[in-house]
C-alpha cells in the first residue's frame, strides 16, 4: 500500500469558517480524498488523498464552492 499524498493548495476568497465547510465538502467528494483541512486566515487548504489528484479537479471543486485556486 503507497502512503498517502498531502498536498497544499492556496484559495483565494475564503473568510469565515463557513468558507472553510464549503471547500471542504466540495473537495472531500473527489475519488480518493481521505482528509482536507482548511485555514481562511492563511488562504490553505491542505488535502490528503490516497493518490495525487488532478489539478483541474481540485480547481472544479473549489469553484464549486464559490472560490478561486491560486
Amino acid at each position: 500500500m503507497s502512503a498517502p499524498v498531502r498536498t497544499t493548495y492556496a484559495v483565494r476568497g475564503m473568510t469565515c469558517g463557513h468558507c472553510e465547510a464549503s471547500v471542504r465538502e466540495e473537495i472531500g467528494e473527489l475519488d480518493g480524498v481521505t482528509e482536507v483541512s482548511a485555514d481562511h486566515v492563511s488562504g490553505e487548504v491542505v488535502v490528503t488523498s490516497t493518490a495525487p489528484l488532478d489539478p483541474a479537479a481540485v480547481a472544479a471543486a473549489v469553484e464549486e464552492a464559490g472560490y478561486e485556486v491560486d
